[in-house]
């Protein structure tokens, strides 16, 4: 084998090989027929190339009454091939081989009956050396009756290596011979050949006026070059170049990689047809930063972790009253109403720690909003198809997103009725101050009585609670006291809103991680592998247009 033929398999191999991944990232996104129509070409190809190299299979093909079989007569030198004016004459397909060695397992892949087999011993025949390699088939007619329940000739006309189309001169403008196969070959001049046979029934001019003719029609169905070969298999006219012809194509041995490659290039015409590679874009494989903080801002707004931060905080402080607030404050507030209730804030620590599905499910419609705000602007060019994969991959878990996030959300709620240690010291520090102020005040009260008004006489040893010297003194220690409790308050209000604050800000960055987390794994994560199957598919198709 030549190093040009080499290079050709290595080049058609690797295009197939991108044909092949074509069919497996296609399902879904490409037109089922053509990815059927791929995946056939795949197994002719595969099949065709562990065959015989060294053989070529040259079908010829045609209508009833063309001359064909008597033509393949005159080819082979035999009478292989019944003919006659019985129509269609030719029932089964009639091989004859030039060099029978290794053409066995091509033969029976071509599915031709062992009686209609025939070998030429070339080396023996004068002249006909040039042929060994080639495989010719006589095909039944394709427009006969039978080929209507037995369709033969087209499944060898799909795999031969290089087809020659008999037609004659009365009917080589049939329309069903043009539209059912001439025009899908289009693309294949290279293995495609046109007899125009029984031309001894035309006299010069008419013969090269339907030559034109022939030609210019063929060229208008897409036929670039054609090549047309004139025979006349009565008298043997023309069938010497024909043999010539055949003869250079089997000695090339590439007859069977350029049908492949004809065929290849026709599918990805199709395929680049419906999925355009020119101005397909080529975004990133992997979601970038911005995105994936924008995915989570708008999870975290549709799941109200800004509103659940600020009820804690606002229930932190409120609650806080009740442990470090002056007592006094407290109690005045009883005959006041709730604060909480003047909040309207309910009983948070049931909302915050019950965030069921049915709560979050309410923002659903936010949901799908945010995550189709992704999809959508990684999607922006796209063919339709691949549009509707990438948002179909970031829905994938849409039906239980909602409830991945109010279990994540649940987890974490904080404890609203937990009272930390500080709390509880300056508790007992404000009733020890309310306890002072009490005392202070029965001295101060005591004093007053029995030293200003003279209400008696104190018993013994408490004469000293009883002295107007020591109202100054009690009455600064009522002050100091009242201040430091006011004092107290003020500070550890403040350190308490501080705390608030701080806790909101850890809880919401555990929220908003947790939420990141969960859009990641349902989102971002199929989002991510949707999009690494567009480039690679895209990839495959740059790769198969070689």
């Amino acid at each position: 084998m030549s190093v040009g033929t080499t290079q050709t398999r290595q080049g058609l191999g690797t295009r197939l090989a991108a044909l092949s991944r074509i069919v497996e990232l296609g399902p879904g996104r490409v037109d089922p027929k053509l990815l059927t129509e791929s995946g056939q070409l795949l197994l002719r190809a595969g099949d065709r190339l562990k065959l015989s190299s060294e053989h070529t299979v040259v079908a010829l093909a045609g209508g009833t009454g063309s001359g064909k079989s008597t033509l393949f007569n005159s080819v082979s030198g035999l009478e292989l091939s019944p003919t006659g004016v019985r129509r269609p004459t030719t029932a089964r397909t009639h091989a004859c081989v030039w060099g029978l060695d290794g053409a066995g397992p091509l033969l029976d892949w071509l599915q031709i009956q062992w009686r209609h087999r025939f070998a030429r011993a070339s080396a023996l025949d004068k002249g006909e050396g040039r042929l060994h390699g080639l495989i010719l088939l006589d095909l039944p007619d394709h427009d006969s009756i039978r080929a209507l329940t037995d369709p033969e000739a087209d499944r060898l006309i799909q795999v031969a290596d290089l087809v020659v189309w008999v037609l004659d001169p009365q009917k080589y403008a049939d329309a069903s011979t043009h539209r059912r196969y001439v025009t899908e070959l289009a693309g294949h001049e290279a293995v495609t050949i046109f007899v125009l046979n029984q031309a001894d029934r035309l006299s010069p001019e008419e013969l090269a006026e339907c030559v034109a003719d022939l030609e210019d029609l063929l060229r208008r169905e897409g036929v670039g070059d054609p090549v047309v070969v004139i025979t006349s298999a009565i008298n043997g006219e023309g069938v010497d170049e024909l043999k010539a012809v055949l003869a250079e194509t089997v000695t090339r041995r590439r007859a069977a990689v350029q049908r492949l490659e004809a065929d290849l290039d026709r599918l990805t015409a199709r395929l680049t047809k419906t999925m355009p590679v020119e101005g397909a874009p080529t975004p990133p494989s992997a979601v970038d930063d911005a995105r994936r903080i924008g995915l989570t801002d708008a999870l975290c707004d549709a799941v109200g972790v800004p509103a659940v931060g600020e009820a804690m905080e606002n229930v932190y402080g409120v609650r806080s009253v009740e442990w470090v607030g002056w007592p006094y404050s407290r109690w005045i507030a009883k005959l006041r109403p709730d604060p909480l209730n003047s909040l309207r804030l309910g009983d948070l620590k049931n909302e915050i720690r019950g965030l069921t599905g049915g709560a979050v499910s309410a923002q659903a419609a936010e949901v799908d909003n945010a995550v189709r705000a992704l999809s959508d602007g990684l999607t922006a060019g796209m063919h339709e198809a691949w549009q509707n994969g990438v948002r179909d991959a970031a829905r994938s878990h849409m039906t239980e997103l909602p409830q991945k996030l109010s279990e994540e959300l649940t987890e974490i709620a904080p404890r609203l009725d937990r009272v930390p240690a500080w709390w509880r010291l300056l508790l007992v520090w404000q009733y020890f101050l309310v306890l002072l102020f009490v005392a202070g005040a029965v001295w101060f009260g005591t004093a007053l009585a029995y030293g200003v008004f003279g209400a008696g006489t104190l018993p013994s040893g408490l004469e000293m609670f009883g002295e107007t010297a020591s109202l100054p003194w009690v009455g600064l220690m009522i002050l100091s006291v009242l201040g430091l409790g006011l004092l107290t308050a003020v500070a550890s209000r403040n350190f308490v809103m501080l705390g608030a604050g701080n806790e909101r800000d850890r809880l919401e960055r555990e929220m908003r991680r947790r939420v990141g987390a969960v859009a990641a794994g349902a989102v971002i994560e199929p989002v991510e592998r949707e999009l690494a199957r567009y480039n690679e598919f895209y990839s495959a198709l740059r790769g198969v247009r070689g």
